[in-house]
């Protein structure tokens, strides 16, 4: 079949979360499954034209402010596998991809409007027809509008559209001022049916509103977002759309991802010999300066600090936990005060504490591969990628019971990871217990990495769910 996946970032072109990762994997897979896929995003800034060829064919997108134009780039991976990169200088060659230190850019609403329809003109401008059109979060809302609306007596109108959620926290709210500047027609404008919310607009809501088919990137997410607590104001539309609602569980880059192969580790490893885990544990302390050979366990995080991590429940807790001999590491940025946080809880524990604020790829795979448990206390987790390379590298991911966490570590006694349900300081602490209870016996420790190193996550899985799903829309 014929794919046109959008997507406002794709890895490793633009990244600022798993969404970056998705669309950098999932579209490859489908490709490797012999279907033909042209994936649609802006050319940022920070994505240089030497390895993109011109197409020879722009976009022209007229709007009530004006008339909008840029040439269509493109880079060929694979024979089935096309990337087109929308350039655009005004609207994408900025200091960041949604915002800058100031905040959201405040013509976001023309920048994704331009995308979202400018995906749809780029497969007419090259001819090609899709089966599929596969969207991704609010950024590309107004596709499947555009597509029931402006492009149903086209060669285009047959397309299904498949809208993935992978956070329902974004929604892309605007001012109704919008519908006007960017043309939409005023009878859109309604709770119903259309693009109101709260007398804002909103361009997800349109996006689940107007396509065929929704997923989101785990089964219980799809389950959590239909219920008040987790459903962002969106839960009573999408229990009416919960027939059409299905979650997949995102997969990962098993190649980047596997501690048999990584370079970034001092000394690979594998389930049959995890010899090599003890060198990237010592590694590991001292790039933190912590001592090297001590026999007290190692727990890790690597995250971004954001209220959604559950960071502010994490720093509550580890004052106390530190009172045991334990080493804890962290590597991650974000919000000021959980940056505070992490620096203030190693002043006052020097020796057991180790933090590194910002972003290092390899520091990343060490936290992964030289940890005995990795922290996960999120508020919410659509899905989680951590704990899937925690569990991939024999490392024990202690995890709170909710979305994508509770899909892959399997918290029973002969499991391969540890759960807690509550959003509470003792639930942590109780669960942190538990992982030294599980330290002191190693033969059950060793049981436990195993298992999760004999886990599939990988895309190819994945793909082949969206796959079936693809197939039943085009058969109904």
């Amino acid at each position: 079949m014929k794919i046109l996946y959008v997507a406002s970032e794709v890895a490793p072109f633009s990244k600022t979360g798993g969404l970056g990762d998705v669309a950098g994997a999932l579209p490859a897979e489908l490709a490797a499954l012999g279907h033909e896929v042209k994936v649609v995003t802006p050319r940022y800034g920070s994505i240089k034209t030497d390895r993109l060829t011109p197409t020879g064919h722009h976009l022209e997108l007229r709007f009530p402010f004006g008339v909008e134009r840029g040439p269509i780039l493109s880079l060929r991976p694979s024979p089935n596998l096309e990337l087109l990169f929308l350039e655009h200088a005004h609207y994408y060659n900025r200091g960041g991809i949604y915002g800058d230190a100031w905040g959201e850019f405040g013509d976001n609403h023309r920048r994704y409007a331009y995308l979202s329809i400018g995906a749809l003109q780029a497969a007419q401008r090259l001819g090609f027809v899709p089966d599929i059109v596969h969207l991704n979060d609010w950024q590309t809302g107004l596709t499947p509008v555009a597509l029931q609306r402006a492009y149903q007596a086209t060669a285009l109108g047959r397309a299904k559209s498949v809208l993935t959620i992978h956070n329902l926290a974004y929604q892309g709210q605007f001012g109704k001022e919008i519908m006007g500047d960017l043309g939409l027609p005023w009878e859109l404008f309604t709770a119903e049916h259309g693009l109101e919310f709260y007398d804002t607009v909103n361009f997800l809501k349109g996006a689940i509103q107007f396509s065929d088919a929704l997923t989101t990137v785990s089964p219980t997410y799809a389950r959590e977002i239909q219920q008040p607590e987790g459903g962002a104001n969106l839960d009573g539309l999408l229990r009416k759309r919960q027939g059409v609602l299905t979650g997949i569980l995102n997969g990962i880059d098993v190649h980047e991802w596997s501690p048999e192969t990584d370079t970034y580790l001092p000394e690979r490893y594998g389930a049959n010999d995890l010899k090599g885990k003890a060198a990237c544990r010592r590694e590991l302390l001292r790039r933190f300066g912590l001592d090297a050979d001590t026999q007290a366990p190692v727990f890790g995080i690597v995250s971004r600090l954001a209220w959604q991590k559950g960071v502010d429940l994490l720093l509550e807790v580890m004052p106390q936990a530190l009172q045991a001999d334990i080493r804890f590491v962290a590597v991650g940025s974000g919000e000021g005060r959980y940056e505070d946080g992490l620096r203030a809880l190693q002043h006052h524990f020097p020796g057991q504490v180790g933090t590194f604020i910002g972003f290092d790829q390899g520091l990343s795979h060490l936290v992964e591969a030289g940890a005995d448990f990795f922290i996960m206390p999120s508020r919410y987790e659509p899905c989680g990628l951590n704990q899937m390379y925690s569990l991939r590298y024999g490392t024990v991911p202690i995890v709170r019971a909710t979305g994508g966490l509770v899909d892959t570590v399997d918290g029973s006694m002969d499991g391969d990871g540890i759960l807690f349900e509550a959003f509470h300081p003792a639930a942590l602490l109780a669960a942190l217990r538990r992982a030294l209870a599980l330290y002191a016996e190693p033969a059950r420790l060793l049981g436990f990495r195993r298992r999760g190193m004999g886990r599939d996550f990988s895309w190819a899985a994945s793909a082949r769910k969206y796959e079936r799903l693809f197939t039943s829309l085009l058969t109904q």
